[in-house]
């Protein structure tokens, strides 16, 4: 009996991962978190699986984790060989996490911790293998380049800070416990699924908006910001592999090559007729179309962070090697896919 829980599983990762292991015939349970609006868009399609099944809750209730995995045991008993846990629940955006400190170290700090302490105290631990999203925010600042296994941590975010402790967290549990648990360090993953604030989706929605004229301007914060970009589909075949690892490990995933946040404009509105061009310096940089003359990109102050991260490539041959996990959807292929769903034809 193949069993997984995950949280976050309404978000970007979730929802690929939930594909990914329905199509594995596992039996597929979510936390979602109740919000006054519909926020299941993603899954879905999802629906008419009977093996999906969906549970309320939040990871700032340990009471409620212990309560999912009660009914897990109950459910399955003695046919329950494997439940693999994916905690893919955060408040995800380092931006906002500035704004929201406290709640940001509340979710994806502690509540890392919760579901550690719930699986601990479950009377079936032997049973679980549990997997901690990680982020690359966490080498922040960064101390070397490319960024491994062994680079040193250097957060710049109450996010990456947040999810440091995360890391820490497991891999003590992992060693104190000899519980199964274990941390993919993952570098920026997109999709047509990602969330509209994160800025790949602004600029291929953006792009959209102009295009249909509900926009005249795209507003940008830091264009030099250099990012490791992979697909999300990618990245949870990863966090499945890990599981399936015959020893707990952490491991980097990224696809070893970096764009900017320039380029990556560069090349959404290329894909539409647009050749952007960029005169100006700083905050008062433009982009503009050498086709028309007319000016589309602008950059605002309210959009970098109070620390920014400038630099983050990471070295996934550890995983390579030992998981047999390379990105098969690279930045070119990534930035036409999310530039057809943004802004179709």
């Amino acid at each position: 009996m193949k069993v997984s829980l995950i949280t976050g599983i309404t978000g970007q990762d979730g929802s690929y991962l939930a594909e990914l292991l329905l199509n594995k015939e596992y039996h597929v349970w979510g936390i979602i978190r109740r919000s006054s609006n519909f926020n299941t868009s993603r899954i879905d399609h999802l629906y008419t699986n009977k093996k999906l099944i969906l549970r309320y809750g939040d990871l700032t209730d340990p009471h409620n984790i212990n309560t999912v995995l009660f009914e897990i045991k109950q459910k399955y008993g003695d046919n329950l060989e494997r439940l693999e846990i994916y905690n893919l629940g955060a408040m995800s955006h380092v931006k906002v996490s500035f704004e929201m400190p406290e709640y940001t170290a509340q979710v994806d700090g502690v509540g890392t911790l919760h579901i550690l302490e719930a699986i601990r105290s479950s009377g079936y631990m032997d049973k679980i293998r549990f997997y901690q999203a990680c982020t690359s925010e966490m080498y922040g600042k960064v101390q070397e380049v490319p960024q491994n296994e062994t680079t040193n941590f250097n957060p710049r975010s109450p996010y990456g800070v947040a999810k440091l402790y995360s890391y820490w967290i497991t891999k003590n549990y992992r060693e104190a416990y000899n519980m199964f648990a274990v941390s993919g360090i993952l570098f920026n993953h997109e999709s047509p699924r990602r969330g509209p604030t994160f800025v790949t989706r602004k600029i291929t929605l953006g792009l959209n908006d102009i295009i249909t004229g509900k926009s005249d301007k795209l507003v940008l914060g830091n264009l030099d910001s250099l990012r490791d970009w992979g697909h999300a589909s990618d990245y949870v075949r990863g966090m499945w592999l890990m599981l399936q690892n015959d020893n707990p490990k952490d491991y980097v995933l990224a696809t070893n090559e970096y764009h900017s946040v320039r380029e990556f404009v560069e090349k959404s509105f290329a894909l539409r007729g647009f050749d952007i061009r960029w005169r100006g310096e700083d905050i008062n940089e433009i982009g503009y179309d050498k086709n028309t003359g007319r000016e589309l990109i602008f950059i605002s102050d309210k959009y970098f962070r109070p620390t920014e991260v400038d630099e983050l490539l990471g070295d996934a041959s550890l995983a390579k090697a030992e998981l047999g996990w390379t990105p098969t959807i690279l930045f070119n292929e990534l930035v036409r896919e999310m530039v057809d769903h943004d802004c179709p034809l």
